[in-house]
């Protein structure tokens, strides 16, 4: 499967790199760089589309989605008339540049956090600053004061039976520590033993980096669930005194969910092979805090410019180009689920890959590429084996980086943007990520800038995720990255994939248990810097 291609464009990269990257004419000297992959490695040549991808352009976007945000309730959340708004703008752009552009409607779970308190109220009084999980359900009106009962921390905290064993978890609220397995499994295992809410507690190596998560379904769990930092978690089982003391805490928390419709929406080119589809996505959506403009305005606004460059240099591509903008990400990954559950073997199999771009321009920001190869990171609770060609597709991104004089490192391959139903179904998958509640390490500020012990990007999932909190030399360089990604794999004559792969992959990626508790929660120790 797929293994030719794999040693072709890997060849490309090594013998072709040069010309990559050097100045050139016009759009027809691009046009007429595909040869064979059988015969010789192609020569894509990137640099015109690269310099027409500019900064100002991507911002411009972002400017859009801030004003939609400012002008109805403050953010662009899927089943709002801000995501609405965001997605008719696309459109727009889309349709008069001569694409193929659709709607896609999908029915999705609305929620709302109406109100969240939560506070400790003895041994020591302090705020906890919760976050309500996506589909939790509410407190009674009058909220609960309970005693919290610490779950042991092990490998899997919560997600076995036997972790709460040993201590009565009746009428008190379970305070587990995240990772390993979904938040409603800790959260059920929780309720099975008779707690009335759960506190998850966050385990970042930034101690204050706060995170928010879903539930996936409402169905999943019957007690509140909240998420908080690890500091403050840490501090709640400290005064525990390993069960000696009893730690009161009060929570109040009031919820909606609904159905609703949304829609992803999906951008054709009109020429190149309908057998070997590359997928750009990024997903439109916000959460319910704010405008998200780098989560995930970025990545939006970046393969939007893409698309209408590559539309305005008349750039007819060997492979059809599909731009997809996701709706509903943030609340499971809904929108692209829905998307690949709709295809047919045939469909799965005419895509020759998806290329994905969540996070793009964040502050404090690194050059992340996705381990396809996992070459950095083993496989586990947090990274996944990726369908075979990931590998060459971060290869790609790294040696583009390397031309241009700048380093890059690999972020674990999870799953947990909307690539990961692409590689449940053996599609090869890859793509950019400029950090989020994670800290940038001294080593990592030495090597890209900014400040190490600080929050990659510290507005992650909050109000603040504004324009202000966009870094343009990372958007300007990612940009043009994914840019380079996008026409290399257009222009390039690729092979067939094998059709039983891609509905029987070799990679026992699970779209849930891959998924450590929450979607979208790209907050990893990022290594291997090159």
């Amino acid at each position: 499967m797929f293994k030719s291609r794999l040693a072709v464009l890997l060849l490309m990269f090594l013998i072709g790199i040069a010309a990559a990257i050097l100045p050139i004419a016009s759009s027809a000297s691009i046009n007429a760089a595909t040869v064979s992959p059988v015969v010789a490695s192609p020569q894509v040549n990137t640099a015109t589309l690269r310099a027409a991808v500019r900064p100002a352009g991507v911002f411009r976007h972002l400017a859009v989605f801030q004003r939609i945000a400012d002008r109805t309730e403050g953010n662009r959340a899927a089943g709002t008339t801000g995501y609405d708004a965001s997605a008719q703008y696309v459109y727009n752009q889309l349709d008069r540049a001569g694409y193929n552009v659709s709607f896609q409607e999908f029915p999705f779970f609305f929620f709302r956090a109406i109100s969240e308190e939560g506070r400790q109220i003895s041994p020591t009084q302090r705020d906890l600053e919760p976050n309500t999980l996506t589909f939790s359900p509410s407190t009674p009106a009058e909220g609960i004061e309970r005693p919290i009962a610490v779950v042991p921390e092990d490998d899997t905290t919560g997600c076995e039976a036997s972790d709460f064993a040993g201590q009565d978890f009746t009428d008190k609220i379970a305070l587990i520590k995240r990772g390993s397995c979904t938040f409603w499994l800790k959260a059920q295992n929780a309720g099975n033993v008779g707690a009335v809410a759960t506190i998850i507690y966050n385990n970042s190596s930034n101690p204050d980096a706060p995170f928010g998560g879903t539930l996936v379904d409402p169905a999943n769990i019957s007690i509140p669930v909240v998420g908080i930092t690890r500091g403050l978690g840490e501090a709640l089982a400290a005064d525990t005194a390993g069960g000696t003391q009893t730690v009161t805490v009060y929570l109040n928390i009031q919820t909606t969910a609904e159905e609703r419709i949304t829609t992803n929406v999906l951008a054709e080119t009109r020429q190149g092979r309908a057998d070997r589809v590359i997928v750009v996505g990024a997903h439109l959506d916000s959460v319910a805090a704010g405008a998200g403009i780098n989560d995930n305005g970025s990545g939006s606004a970046g393969i939007l410019e893409i698309a209408l460059q590559m539309a305005k240099l008349q750039i007819q591509p060997e492979n059809k180009v599909r731009f997809a903008f996701w709706g509903a990400e943030e609340l499971g990954l809904v929108g692209s689920r829905y998307y690949v559950n709709q295809l047919n073997e045939e469909e799965i199999a005419n895509i020759a890959l998806n290329l994905n771009f969540d996070m793009i321009g964040s502050l404090n920001f690194a050059r992340f590429v996705y381990d396809g190869d996992n070459s950095a990171f083993p496989p586990g609770p947090g990274s996944s084996p990726g369908p075979a060609g990931s590998d060459v597709i971060e290869q790609v991104f790294h040696d583009y980086f390397s031309s241009q004089g700048l380093a890059s490192a690999e972020t674990p391959f999870s799953g947990r943007s909307d690539y990961g139903p692409f590689i449940a179904v053996g599609i090869p998958a890859g793509g950019l990520f400029t950090g989020a509640g994670g800290v940038k390490s001294v080593q990592q500020a030495e090597i890209y800038g900014g400040t190490a012990g600080e929050a990659f990007d510290k507005c992650y999932h909050r109000a603040c995720d504004t324009l202000e909190n966009v870094n343009l030399t990372a958007l300007d360089q990612m940009s043009d990255a994914a840019a380079h990604a996008v026409l290399t794999f257009a222009m390039t004559a690729l092979e067939d994939r094998d059709t039983t792969a891609a509905v029987a992959p070799a990679t026992s990626w699970d779209n849930s248990a891959a998924i450590d508790s929450v979607y979208h929660e790209h907050d990893h120790n990022c290594l291997h810097d090159r």
